[in-house]
């Protein structure tokens, strides 16, 4: 029974920190489905990352606010319909509610059909930009957890290798524990640049954190 006041506390906790958070209380205001649009706006403010024009895949994108700020973004004017000077996929396991411009796949990125069906969508593109917020379910078991977290990243490295331009960048969430410091290796045995990046919008008490690779380094038999 301890355990069960404790959880209602936590919920309590989370659920007033929640309502009075005012990223919640700005994304309500300017139509964002999540405060997590405002994370990937200051990472973009700060590295210049989404352009008009460019092809943007936004890995675990549900429920959408990371495509809603790049499709603003590309859009001549910033509104959230209308014309897009560009193109947005995005990819998750769950459901997405639509957004006006975004092409949505919904399925597992881990599964090889899910990532040909994404690959088809691309007709042989490149991406200029490729974004990652995707996150396993925790088991609290910090091993377990800690492989499931740097799969995922090396999924999007992998993704990024194969489908972006040489030029472009990736964004991707991690978290700070007992995989962080391979995913940084990882990340820059790819990049030529890689940069760690906790936005304002990330509460302070969140492992997580960002990394923005820069630059794909030439793989061994490139030319």
């Amino acid at each position: 029974m301890k355990t069960k006041a404790g959880n209602k506390k936590v919920n309590k906790a989370w659920l007033h920190d929640h309502i009075n958070d005012p990223y919640v209380k700005l994304a309500s205001r300017e139509g964002y489905r999540a405060r997590a649009a405002y994370k990937l706006k200051e990472i973009d403010e700060t590295f210049g990352l989404i352009k008009p024009g460019y092809l943007l895949v936004d890995l675990g994108c549900t429920p959408g606010a990371w495509s809603q700020y790049a499709r603003r973004k590309m859009s001549p004017s910033g509104a959230a319909v209308g014309d897009l000077n560009g193109t947005i996929i995005g990819l998750d396991l769950l459901p997405m509610e639509p957004i006006e411009g975004v092409t949505f796949i919904q399925g597992d990125f881990r599964e090889a059909d899910v990532l040909a069906q994404l690959e088809q969508t691309l007709q042989g593109r490149q991406a200029d930009v490729v974004v990652s917020d995707m996150a396993p379910n925790l088991s609290g078991i910090s091993s377990a957890d800690a492989a499931r977290i740097e799969h995922l990243v090396e999924l999007a490295i992998e993704f990024a290798q194969n489908h972006m331009k040489p030029q472009g960048a990736l964004v991707a969430k991690v978290f700070h524990g007992g995989s962080y410091n391979d995913v940084v290796l990882r990340f820059k045995a790819a990049f030529d640049t890689v940069k760690p990046f906790k936005p304002k919008a990330s509460r302070d008490r969140s492992s997580e954190t960002f990394l923005v690779g820069l630059g794909l380094k030439r793989q061994p038999g490139e030319r």
